[in-house]
């Protein structure tokens, strides 16, 4: 899509200035990662992240976002721990995990939001 920026063959870096263009306007549901390079979580689920990223691609859409480097929209939504993962549906959000996840408890949380 215009204007994204991949992080990743599966994963879209959004920052405050594209958080409407990518999230809230995205056609598909959106998996919204709040993370930080300094965040042992963070990294832990980046890999898991991905293989959702592959095997949703077209369906779901993952995306990540700097809390470091992008404080608005992650103080907009009331962020207080890393990793947060937000699903958004239609620009709302519904549903939100905090703390890193295995892969069947990350699929079985898109799958009970979408």
């Amino acid at each position: 899509m215009p204007g994204e920026i991949t992080m990743s063959e599966n994963t879209v870096a959004v920052t405050d200035a594209s958080f409407d263009l990518d999230v809230i306007n995205s056609d598909v549901p959106v998996l919204l990662d709040f993370w930080a390079p300094w965040c042992g979580p963070c990294k832990m689920i980046a890999p898991v992240l991905e293989q959702v990223g592959a095997e949703f691609a077209g369906s779901v859409k993952v995306c990540k976002l700097n809390v470091d480097d992008n404080t608005e929209v992650a103080g907009r939504f009331g962020v207080r721990g890393i990793p947060t993962l937000m699903l958004f549906k239609d620009g709302e959000v519904a549903g939100t995990k905090v703390g890193a996840m295995s892969k069947s408890d990350l699929l079985a949380f898109i799958s009970d939001n979408t």
